[in-house]
């Protein structure tokens, strides 16, 4: 049987299988999930501990509920990065065991979560005085966690990785940065007028926006170059991350902080509520406690991204070496033909005298 030209036998072909992904196309897994999901498991524990010690130590009930509502936004991020943490490390065992299967990604990240989601919530009830804001701590953090879980369900698994380890660095720098607050309210010259000291709140709260996305950012395109070298070294036809990428993990700090306000006004309306009835301080007090949060998402947000994608730039080369010709056409024009300089083999044989006559 003679062979048609231009078909390949079924046979002899080389290319692989529909039905069989080819490594450079399949998704790429987050490393170090595990220590993620520790550090955001112990992170959590921490600022439950922290939330339960404050309400505990409280006198009577009406302190328990504006500490309660200030100690929210602290527990509702934890749970949110905890949540795509342990989620985002499930995702890598799955993809190792069962290969890469969108349904039962997605099914074992909102999993992940859940778990999350159930055991704060078990250790709130069992902790927490049993009142009506213990229940609303506890099913607003379990809502933070299963969120978090559907996150971590993204295909760019670095991306997300990065995301958590960027938010877990932004989250430990808020706390420690509440140290040095003191002092930058002095250095800004917050005085004995109320105006001096509002003036300054304004610059010690744009100074912590600033370097924690500026911290955001950094962590989250030095994960990425890590992860992109640990891949390189195990699959050398693994796909490099391109720049949308680096935006997505430096702005995702920034995301996580503001979803978690949305989660805060949400699922922790009434405590929210509660806490602002007590006072006309503290309804300002939460007012201006709200704004600050979103300020603060937003300022990291941006100076993440920018940053993540300012230190991608620097990595990137030339377009075109200094072997390559140039793409204008004037400067091949200018160039001389060395053909030009050879002599005309016809002009060789012509007298001195026929070649000077301009006539000729």
């Amino acid at each position: 049987m003679t062979k048609q030209p231009g078909r390949v036998p079924a046979a002899e072909s080389h290319e692989p299988a529909a039905d069989e992904a080819s490594p450079s196309s399949r998704p790429l897994p987050a490393p170090g999930a595990a220590v993620l999901a520790l550090l955001a498991l112990g992170w959590l524990a921490a600022m439950l501990w922290s939330t339960r010690e404050a309400i505990t130590s409280a006198a009577a009930g009406v302190t328990a509920i504006s500490l309660s509502a200030f100690a929210l936004p602290g527990v509702i991020s934890a749970a949110l990065v905890c949540g795509a943490a342990v989620a985002l490390a499930g995702g890598n065992l799955l993809a190792r065991r069962y290969g890469d299967w969108a349904t039962l990604r997605f099914a074992g990240a909102i999993g992940g979560g859940m778990l999350v989601g159930l055991a704060a919530a078990l250790a709130i009830n069992l902790t927490y005085f049993d009142t009506s804001t213990t229940n609303v701590i506890a099913g607003t953090t379990a809502a933070a966690a299963i969120i978090g879980g559907a996150v971590a369900a993204a295909r760019t698994a670095p991306a997300v990785g990065a995301v958590v380890t960027a938010a877990l660095g932004t989250l430990a720098f808020v706390v420690a940065f509440s140290q040095a607050r003191d002092p930058l309210f002095d250095l800004f010259g917050a005085g004995d007028s109320q105006q001096s000291v509002v003036d300054a709140a304004k610059w010690v709260s744009r100074t912590e926006s600033l370097v924690a996305g500026l911290l955001a950012g950094l962590l989250a395109f030095g994960y990425l170059t890590w992860a992109h070298r640990r891949m390189a070294r195990r699959d050398p036809a693994a796909p490099a991350l391109r720049w949308p990428a680096y935006l997505l993990a430096g702005a995702g700090p920034g995301l996580l902080l503001l979803l978690a306000e949305v989660i805060i006004r949400v699922g922790g309306r009434s405590l929210l509520d509660l806490a602002s009835a007590l006072s006309e301080a503290d309804a300002v007090a939460q007012t201006s406690l709200g704004t600050s949060r979103v300020d603060n998402g937003i300022w990291v947000l941006f100076v993440g991204a920018l940053t993540t994608l300012v230190a991608f730039g620097r990595t990137l080369g030339p377009a075109h070496t200094d072997d390559e010709p140039a793409d204008n056409p004037d400067a091949v024009a200018d160039q001389v033909d060395p053909e030009d300089d050879e002599p005309d083999p016809a002009e060789a044989f012509e007298p001195d005298a026929a070649r000077a006559d301009p006539a000729r």
